[in-house]
């Protein structure tokens, strides 16, 4: 009888039985299936472990196909402000399973003249750009990344750079559309109509006027008119939250610290020893957000001594705090009872003139037994293009006092030569001051350090007499741009955080020691989004220690940044 006409014979449901065995021997025939079990029961018995099957499990999970992105979600959480900001989560397919495996959050704000009154306005706005970024996480940014290797950082951030750059040509394309059809409407007849028939005898006034104004641009020297802000995308701060957030699944898939996998991720390979950056505290604020007249210094800021450990510095610089509450609180000097905690975390006192928080700062070190000046400095935010009054062409430094470009030079210059612990001006002047960067970086010579901040032109010419720069992460930048604009300007970049902070996220900390940056600005030693950051440093550096791999890397005197200030090019490169 022959093999078909047997089987012929045989119940169904035992042909069916036999049909399953035998694809089951080929299935486990063709993927190794017994030489694998045969090994692993062989490194079992080898190793004999007391739990047996989390050997099995460890030992299978090694074996099993890399992680891979499935989707993105988007969630509205809200920042250190209580403003809406957005958070993209990573789901991965681990072991035939989706996993939710990390999540991310960078600051979103727009511009750096965010001090608009009409609040409902720049409510409206967040809104939208939340809403933009949900949708994008949500539906193409997840359909573009399902499937990808969440460790191939690079890939996935030049996908996510080239969906950003093809949002923002499409709304290039509809506003030169919009200004075309505003410029058709301008030259409309109608409208010429009513200019010809203006009175005759409007005629010679309005030329008055034009004189007056033109009379007015002759005396002293003209004052540049601001360069145009570089626009905020809505939605873009989806594509810094998607990169970092894969980041840090590519981080935790490979068992490493994020700074680890930066640190790869710009060197090739993780480095054999790593340092802390140096960070740059916030002590005090009399920016225009503070009490008192006093609108120039944004932020002083405490350098501590070389070698220190960050614990150290935050303790430190706490006992310091409280000698300069003690001392605010039991002066009688006008103006300087009013003390609050601002944005930055820092201790906003009502002052009138730059000196006294000086004075301030000199008095509790003196009293606390330390030389200021001697291993401890001070850095100055000026935030100057904050501070322009553009109808009269100044500066307002504070209320109802206003400086020229060149009154600020001198100004600086006094101030730098008679507090010398000052050793860094941060944007002492607008970017359109080009004169007054080059004449300041002169005479200050090596005892003082210029710094700009390039968060919103991080493509501009540089400025001369610049030496450092201080850059933040946010909105569209992405863990590759970060690590290519630090290798752009080695040595010199200070990451700044941002008031817009999601109050949990401590990856700043991570990213600063990553891409081996000399400095950290993580603004005051107040609120959870600042001093998350700050333990996760302490952190970070105990780690290191018990591992043997902490270089404490000896900081060169003042000035803060010893690079040469970087030349301006003969000709200007676009911006754009």
């Amino acid at each position: 009888m022959s093999y078909q006409g047997f089987m012929s014979r045989v119940p169904k449901e035992e042909q069916d039985l036999y049909d399953m065995k035998t694809a089951a021997a080929e299935f486990y025939r063709v993927n190794r299936v017994p030489q694998l079990i045969e090994r692993a029961l062989n490194e079992l018995f080898s190793h004999r472990p007391e739990d047996l099957h989390g050997y099995l499990a460890n030992y299978f999970t090694n074996l099993s196909a890399p992680p891979r992105i499935s989707r993105l979600k988007a969630r509205e959480v809200y920042d250190a402000r209580g403003q809406l900001s957005i958070e993209a989560e990573v789901f991965c397919i681990v072991c035939n399973n989706e996993k939710s495996m990390s999540s991310a959050a960078v600051s979103s704000h727009f511009g750096p003249n965010e001090t608009s009154l009409v609040w409902k306005a720049k409510s409206q706005g967040r809104a939208d750009h939340v809403m933009t970024a949900a949708q994008w996480i949500n539906g193409p940014l997840s359909n573009m990344l399902k499937g990808q290797n969440p460790c191939d950082q690079s890939d996935i951030d030049h996908i996510l750079s080239n969906f950003f750059m093809a949002r923002l040509l499409e709304e290039k394309d509809i506003q030169k559309e919009e200004e075309e059809e505003e410029e058709e409407e301008s030259h409309s007849p109608s409208e010429a109509e009513v200019v010809l028939s203006s009175p005759p005898s409007a005629q010679p006034k309005k030329k008055k006027n034009v004189d007056k104004g033109q009379k007015s641009m002759t005396v002293g020297k003209p004052f540049p008119p601001a360069e145009p802000p570089e626009p905020v995308l809505p939605g873009s701060s989806a594509i810094g939250s998607v990169s970092l957030a894969v980041a840090k699944t590519a981080a935790k898939i490979q068992a490493i610290p994020l700074y680890q996998y930066i640190a790869a991720l710009k060197n090739g390979k993780a480095p054999a020893q790593f340092h802390i950056p140096v960070p740059l505290v916030t002590l005090l604020s009399c920016g225009k957000t503070s009490p008192g007249k006093l609108s120039l210094l944004k932020e002083v800021i405490l350098i501590p001594k070389a070698g220190q450990r960050a614990k150290e510095t935050i303790t430190m610089t706490l006992e310091l705090q409280k000698e300069m509450m003690r001392i605010v609180n039991t002066s009688t000097t006008a103006g300087a009872t009013q003390a609050m905690l601002c944005a930055s975390g820092a201790l906003a006192v009502a002052y009138e003139q730059p000196e006294q928080p000086l004075d301030l700062i000199s008095e509790a070190w003196t009293n606390s037994g330390l030389a200021l000046g001697a291993e401890i400095h001070l850095a100055l935010n000026c935030a100057a293009p904050e501070l322009v009054d553009y109808s009269k062409g100044k500066y307002e430094v504070a209320t109802g006092v206003l400086k020229s470009p060149d009154e600020l030079v001198d100004m600086y210059q006094s101030l730098v030569s008679k507090y010398p612990a000052v050793v860094a001006l941060i944007d002492p002047f607008r970017r359109e001051d080009i004169d007054q960067w080059e004449k300041l970086s002169n005479m200050l010579g090596d005892s003082c350090s210029l710094l700009s901040d390039i968060t919103f032109k991080s493509k501009a010419p540089p400025l001369p007499g610049v030496r450092g720069h201080i850059l933040k992460h946010i909105h569209e930048t992405t863990v590759s741009d970060l690590i290519c604009i630090i290798s752009e300007h080695q040595g010199s970049v200070l990451m700044g955080a941002a008031c817009s902070e999601p109050c949990s996220g401590d990856s700043l900390s991570d990213i600063a020691v990553g891409l081996g940056l000399d400095y950290v600005k993580l603004g005051g030693l107040s609120g959870a989004e600042r001093m998350t950051k700050y333990n996760r440093l302490i952190y970070i550096e105990d780690e290191l220690a018990q591992q043997g791999i902490l270089v404490s890397e000896e900081k060169h005197p003042p000035p803060l940044v010893t690079d040469k200030p970087q030349e301006q090019p003969a000709t200007a490169e676009s911006t754009d």
